[in-house]
């Protein structure tokens, strides 16, 4: 499987590009702010053609590129429906104390195909399958993708901005709950095989066995602390 990653924009949010092989069909995550160029970049490198693009929920940073991205291709756009309002109104998705002080640059609306996700569903796309699995905390449609293991590669988990190497997402904005993120690292962060990848993982990947080892969150989790027990993410 190729995963081809890159930070876009002012948020450097991950961006990635999923194939089977080079020269393939491919889906693309998470287009974010100023992420278009990076991945007409990374579709010419690996000869891809994009069939969809999935979003892990639906803040600015992770959507602002999806209505070119798509345009450019002519494919849908799969986002959660709680999430689904943000890709036409940022700003209420963010909360006014972030501010928008690039809201010139961005084209806000929805593409021309937007499909909407559900839990617990397998998408079959580009030759690769995700399961889907609705994690609220950082948004109420945050969701996480995870593709199968196999003999040669283990599990992969795109987790948004549900889990880090060593941290998870904030849940100081709208729609955020350290009490919905932390029941969401237990049903769906914890079940997985300790050789599940995760994506993204600051800088490099991570992994679950090393995620429960080393995260403060996941192993207060297991230990069956509540939000009240947390340790208290920083900006």
């Amino acid at each position: 499987m190729l995963i081809a990653g890159f930070p876009a924009g002012a948020w450097g949010t991950n961006c990635y590009v999923v194939a089977p092989a080079a020269g393939e069909e491919c889906v693309i995550i998470d287009p974010g702010h100023q992420a278009a160029p990076g991945v007409e970049e990374t579709l010419r490198k690996h000869r891809l053609k994009p069939v969809a693009v999935v979003l892990t929920h639906g803040h600015l940073d992770h959507v602002a590129s999806v209505v070119p991205v798509c345009g450019a291709h002519d494919v849908p756009a799969w986002i959660h429906p709680e999430d689904r309002f943000m890709m036409n109104d940022p700003e209420k998705g963010l909360g006014r104390s972030i501010g928008l002080p690039l809201l010139g640059e961005l084209t806000v609306g929805e593409p021309a195909d937007v499909r909407e996700l559900t839990d617990g569903a397998k998408l079959q796309l580009a030759g690769l399958e995700f399961s889907v699995a609705h994690a609220p905390g950082h948004t109420r449609g945050s969701v996480t993708f995870r593709t199968p293991e196999n003999a040669d590669i283990p599990s992969v988990l795109f987790s948004g901005d549900l889990l880090f190497a060593g941290s998870i997402g904030r849940t100081d904005m709208p729609g955020g709950s350290m009490d919905d993120m932390l029941e969401s690292l237990a049903r769906v962060v914890l079940p997985l095989d300790d050789s599940t990848v995760v994506l993204p993982g600051h800088n490099e990947h991570t992994t679950i066995g090393r995620e429960r080892a080393t995260n403060p969150y996941l192993r207060q989790v297991a230990a069956g602390q509540g939000a009240s027990e947390a340790p208290r993410r920083g900006m």
